[in-house]
């Protein structure tokens, strides 16, 4: 097992730069920036691809075809690893719509996985159609001693978070203070008896500690954030 999961949140979409809650696919394009972001993380050289996928959003596809295309390997969708569902929340960008999304998130890391958003997905739906995903790219690929490449997943950055810190075992209070920005990556490799170990997280490396008295619904609320990071 030599190969490793990259899970990439997209470019910086309009959406983004409109703090809205932009989660129903396809949902809206990358900004220049977003494509600029998207080939500056193909051009770092942190990560050996041989395979690039994308969720069916316009800005996942978009930043995988950049990534692909600048480093001359495939790239191809897959349905489940969309972002979490907003539901009635869709397209809000409002402080109220925002502090509502980021609590319920926030409940999900404290121990509720099945509340769900109003109209929208618990983080246990979520769950149930990412993981089958991410467990077909190891057994299919990463488990497979020939395997010598990394995996890039373009994804969006609520259901990595999630995805990563249910995988991973990674500290609830640790995924809710540290949001991914565009192009960040979560960086999991496989271990033992089907379990993952995370090893990069945005610009952060294990041990990974929460930071102290840190609000993440506040947080959220800042001018300056993006919700769904």
């Amino acid at each position: 097992m030599s190969g490793r999961l990259v899970l990439v949140r997209h470019g910086q979409s309009f959406a983004n730069v409109d703090r809205r809650l932009d989660t129903r696919p396809p949902g809206s394009e990358l900004t220049p920036l977003g494509r600029d972001q998207a080939r500056a993380f193909a051009s770092a050289g942190a990560h050996r691809p041989v395979l690039v996928t994308h969720s069916v959003a316009i800005r996942a596809a978009q930043t995988a075809a950049e990534i692909s295309g600048a480093l001359g390997v495939t790239a191809r969708a897959l349905d489940g690893i969309h972002e979490v569902q907003a539901g009635a929340l869709e397209n809000s960008n409002d402080d109220d719509a925002i502090a509502e999304f980021n609590a319920i998130y926030q409940r999900w890391h404290s121990g509720e996985p099945g509340l769900a958003l109003p109209g929208g997905e618990s983080a246990e739906q979520v769950l149930d159609r990412y993981l089958p995903v991410v467990t077909d790219l190891r057994m299919r690929y990463l488990d497979d001693d020939d395997w010598t490449g990394d995996i890039v997943v373009v994804s969006h950055g609520a259901a990595i978070r999630l995805a990563a810190a249910t995988l991973a075992g990674v500290d609830g209070s640790f995924v809710l203070d540290n949001h991914l920005n565009n192009t960040d990556a979560v960086v999991l490799a496989p271990i033992t008896d089907g379990r993952w170990s995370c090893v990069q997280w945005g610009l952060l490396t294990p041990p990974f500690y929460p930071e102290p008295d840190a609000d993440p619904v506040d947080d959220a609320l800042r001018s300056d954030t993006d919700p769904m990071g």
